[in-house]
């Protein structure tokens, strides 16, 4: 058995549909003889977890999945290995540097909440 890492697809519809085109990428391991049933394996994660629910307004929000956009066979699991990479283009570096760096901030405030409640 080998560990595959895949990309799964949704597309979220809140409404009839009438916004900015959602989608949801997730980054899914999945454990597989082969890539083939890797593949199998998350297409039916990927159905298996559409969902229909209301939102606070009453609007059916949809979950639809779309496929299994990326299958990488991972070679194993070493401490630091890159699981996965994508360049992202902006027009504002700025706010892109103060996103992550916020996102970072509340990961660490996060961790030592998580740590204080253990002790």
């Amino acid at each position: 058995m080998s560990w595959y890492l895949t990309k799964i697809v949704y597309r979220i519809i809140c409404g009839q549909g009438n916004h900015t085109a959602q989608f949801d990428e997730q980054l899914r391991l999945i454990e597989a003889d082969n890539s083939q049933e890797a593949f199998e394996k998350a297409t039916m994660l990927g159905q298996k977890e559409e969902d229909k629910f209301f939102n606070e307004e009453q609007k059916l929000v949809q979950w639809k999945f779309i496929n299994v956009a990326e299958l990488y066979k991972l070679s194993g699991l070493l401490d630091g290995a890159e699981l996965y990479s994508r360049i992202q283009e902006t027009d504002n570096a700025d706010l892109y540097i103060e996103l992550t760096n916020r996102k970072a901030a509340h990961i660490l405030h996060n961790s030592k909440h998580q740590f204080l409640e253990i002790i």
